[in-house]
């Protein structure tokens, strides 16, 4: 049986399959086979983008036929260990993770100051330039509220934008390389999130807490889980709202 709701959502929209397609960057036959062929859902990210798309709720366009201890049993199986503290994570966790990238290495953060200084971390992102793996980075834009607020919320204040400041001067010989592209966000980020294909670390943000203090999960993408999924859409949108720069101190003259 079609998919009658995102049928008929499409046609309230004024939209045409190719507009959606376009907007999506799938073919029109992608968008079709999701009316006609309604067991071949799309990946969770377009079903967010299409809801948004036509003002829907996702739950309305692609209802959920499991129940919710299926959900949870899947869900369950993604979680692959929490840490109270991201002081307590293995100090070769991030290289680890990112050595295995083959389609993303994704760095979503304030700063990630930490990182910046770890040069295995920065002869890792060289290695997967060279091999043609796109790596993005998404920092805090030094001059936005959302990293005053954050600055205020760890009790650090001004040091908070210092420290992106000095992390992309860290960063600086990345900038040449091929496949690498950094982009300045002024989102209001819950949780830093280093993603790698199908694995990612959730550094939790804390109020009052500084990061490193604060919760770590390790999770892996699983048929049939949500978790994971939640994480690398936010991932999504906020690379989708967030300004490419093309050097360390393209920050400079924007403002808040």
């Amino acid at each position: 049986m079609a998919n009658e709701r995102l049928r008929g959502a499409i046609v309230e929209s004024g939209l045409k399959l190719e507009q959606v397609a376009e907007r999506l960057g799938v073919s029109p036959k992608t968008v079709e086979r999701w009316i006609s062929e309604p067991k071949r859902k799309p990946y969770r990210r377009f079903q967010y983008a299409v809801a948004s798309m036509l003002r829907r709720e996702v739950s309305y366009l692609w209802p959920d036929e499991r129940t919710s201890e299926e959900v949870t049993a899947s869900s369950d199986s993604e979680v692959l260990k929490l840490y109270p503290h991201r002081s307590v994570v293995p100090q070769d966790a991030w290289t680890k993770l990112y050595a295995e990238a083959t389609t993303h290495f994704d760095v979503l953060v304030y700063s990630g100051f930490w990182l910046t200084e770890d040069p295995r971390f920065h002869q890792l992102v060289r290695e997967k330039s060279t091999a043609g793996v796109p790596v993005r980075f998404m920092m805090g834009d030094p001059n936005s509220p959302a990293v005053a607020v954050r600055g205020e919320d760890e009790g650090i204040g001004s040091s908070m934008a210092a420290k992106i400041r000095n992390a992309l001067l860290n960063y600086a010989p990345l900038f040449r390389l091929p496949g690498v592209e950094f982009r300045l966000h002024d989102t209001t980020l819950y949780n830093s999130i280093y993603r790698s294909d199908n694995e990612l670390l959730a550094n939790g943000h804390v109020y009052g807490v500084g990061a490193y203090m604060a919760p770590v999960l390790h999770l892996q993408r699983v048929p049939g889980g949500e978790l994971f999924d939640t994480y690398a859409e936010s991932v999504e949108r906020v690379w989708g709202a967030s300004r490419r720069i093309t050097s360390p101190t393209d920050y400079e003259g924007a403002t808040a």
